[in-house]
């Protein structure tokens, strides 16, 4: 599929084959206006699970303190609604519809942030043999996805994950040592990656 962004109209739902094929060719959908699009970015931002990841010292004192329990896929469907709970989201209800019933299959996950007042945020993507594919987070309280980043790097590292893609890089990625690859490059590391374990699509 080309770089540029190829369109899709009058889904309901995306096919789960075709959405974990295209992950498996380095592309992902989004949602503008109605249309789901698919994406191949030129840079690819990466999220290092080696000792270049990088926790700061205000994270870390907030990870002593406990300030949230850690929970997994207990509320999927919550998560990827605190994601598109913004004034521009390109989570739609094809998109919405289409990451649960992965959910449903064990290919999507989410990590979430739970206090006495309930969810406070976390995180989703796709988990591919060696690669997990992150897709979006969300905070109501202070560091809650940070915490919820930290925690899913520790569960990729103890899997054996080798590949965390976070499509695009931002500055707040870049902050935990998130950095960009070539096109070229980052399919090499997928190509790698995709062969750990043995869990097929």
């Amino acid at each position: 599929m080309s770089e540029l962004p190829l369109k899709n109209s009058a889904m309901r739902v995306i096919d789960p084959q075709v959405l974990l094929g295209a992950y498996t060719e380095g592309v992902f959908p989004m949602a503008e206006e109605g249309e789901i699009y698919w994406f191949s970015p030129t840079l690819r931002g990466i999220i290092p699970l080696d000792n270049r990841f990088h926790i700061s010292k205000g994270l870390r004192r907030t990870l002593k303190k406990r300030p949230f329990e850690v929970r997994w896929d207990t509320a999927f469907r919550q998560v990827m609604e605190g994601c598109s709970s913004r004034e521009e989201t390109w989570i739609d209800p094809v998109i919405m519809e289409s990451y649960c019933q992965l959910h449903e299959m064990g290919f999507a996950h989410s990590v979430e942030c739970w206090d006495e007042e309930g969810l406070q945020g976390g995180l989703y993507g796709i988990r591919l043999q060696g690669a997990f594919f992150g897709e979006s987070m969300f905070s109501r309280k202070t560091d809650a996805s940070k915490v919820a980043l930290v925690k899913l790097v520790e569960w990729l590292r103890e899997e054996g994950v080798i590949l965390l893609d976070t499509q695009w890089m931002t500055d707040h990625l870049r902050t935990f040592g998130g950095y960009e690859v070539s096109k070229e490059d980052y399919q090499k590391m997928l190509d790698k990656a995709l062969a750990v374990g043995d869990r097929s699509v």
